[in-house]
């Protein structure tokens, strides 16, 4: 049971110094952006366009699934009125604001669509689609489709940054009221543009199958990414001197049951998809399944159970283990690297050699899509960087900042 009592705990002023990232900010955003091209440039180099633009998009797909990650949490922190979570959400909004360069960084998607996409190649009228669906993968259309939700997603990410900065200075609660009031509709706009560009972004990589439920496995990765990817944060910041006292032991615990919950979840969501297309047994959905699971990539597919679900659920099962930062740190280390894996093994077969045509798939993982994931990352990781460093590290005016402050778990 998790209780908020100011009585139990007094917490300490913060000092102001801690509240910023400091001068050495500039020097960290450039030496990720140094990194982040130089990894992809590397990348780029060392293969061929079609191998590099699945490597791509696997990195892509990677930091837009914290982002995504981020504007879920934050929506859902004011949509619930909670208050242990304040002093990690700036965090969380600078992630979800980052939405922005994402947009940029997927231009290379758009311009690489037909080494992507069956039905944005040459002979995509041969696909033997149904009229609907040759209608809805138009590349024109899915552009237009894409552009839609990047808007939402910037103009939402943008409202509560906006708004909880502007509380630092005028610690004005109506502001508050104001995006609980709007959360809601925010949730509906994140569930609806979520969904569609996961199947647009991901599924459509085989125009033929299909899964009511890929939107909700994207977005169970998603959370689950981010969590442990704030974590680091949280960890490196604190370790920095940066954020005082403002998250302790308390806050770890929270986000390691969050992060614990949400790979329970994952795996949910995963073996309903697999169970549902096992038991029905129909031929246009198991044969998404075949090809993952030969070729080598139902090593993969092992790996993946084993390393998304039941090593990280046995270690974060214990109580103690959530209260160890430098311990829940490495899981997340962890967790984030099982993600990378988890969204190769959804993008790379359908590509794989001779796998997209029915034949035996191959395999592979290599030095590539390393680079292309921690290219992008490094990417997102200093848009990041950039946002938070002109905003307190904490919400400062936000009327639930002391609630968080004298957060326990009992």
């Amino acid at each position: 049971m998790t209780t908020v009592t100011s009585e139990t705990r007094t917490p300490e002023p913060i000092p102001a110094e801690a509240l910023k990232l400091g001068g050495g900010a500039r020097k960290l955003m450039l030496g990720l952006l140094v990194v982040g091209a130089g990894a992809l440039g590397a990348g780029a180099l060392s293969t061929s366009f079609e191998h590099f633009i699945r490597s791509y998009l696997t990195g892509f797909a990677f930091a837009l699934s914290l982002s995504l990650g981020a504007l879920f949490f934050v929506i859902l922190q004011h949509l619930t009125r909670a208050g242990w979570s304040v002093t990690v959400r700036r965090m969380a909004e600078t992630m979800a604001a980052a939405t922005l360069p994402l947009a940029l960084l997927f231009i290379p998607i758009i311009l690489g669509a037909s080494a992507l996409y069956p039905w944005a190649g040459e002979g995509h009228g041969d696909l033997g689609l149904s009229p609907l669906k040759q209608a809805w993968l138009d590349p024109t259309f899915f552009v237009v489709r894409i552009a839609v939700c990047f808007g939402i997603w910037i103009l939402l990410s943008r409202f509560f940054l906006r708004n909880s900065t502007r509380q630092d200075d005028s610690g004005d609660p109506a502001l508050t009221a104001k995006m609980q009031k709007f959360a809601p509709v925010a949730m509906i706009l994140y569930a609806i543009t979520v969904t569609f560009f996961s199947f647009d972004l991901l599924m459509s990589l085989d125009p033929h199958w299909f899964s009511t439920m890929y939107g909700v496995y994207y977005f169970s990765g998603s959370l689950l990414s981010f969590f442990a990817f704030v974590i680091l944060m949280v960890f490196f910041l604190k370790r920095s001197g940066r954020l005082g006292d403002a998250v302790n032991v308390e806050h770890y615990h929270d986000l390691g049951k969050q992060l614990f919950a949400y790979i329970v979840f994952w795996a949910y969501i995963a073996f309903s998809q697999y169970m549902l297309i096992w038991y029905a047994n129909i031929p246009e959905e198991t044969q998404w399944y075949l090809l993952r699971q030969s070729g080598g990539w139902e090593v993969f597919g092992m790996l993946l159970l084993f390393g998304h679900f039941l090593l990280p659920f046995l270690i974060l099962l214990p109580r103690g283990i959530k209260r160890r930062p430098g311990m829940l740190a490495a899981m997340s280390f962890w967790v984030l690297l099982m993600h990378m894996i988890d969204l190769h093994w959804l993008i790379a077969p359908v590509a794989s050699e001779h796998g997209a045509h029915g034949g035996e798939p191959h395999a592979y993982f290599g030095l590539v899509e390393l680079l292309c994931v921690a290219g992008v990352t490094a990417l997102f990781t200093a848009a990041v960087v950039y946002k938070l460093s002109g905003v307190s590290l904490i919400p400062v005016g936000d009327p639930r900042l002391p609630e968080s402050l004298a957060f326990e778990n009992h």
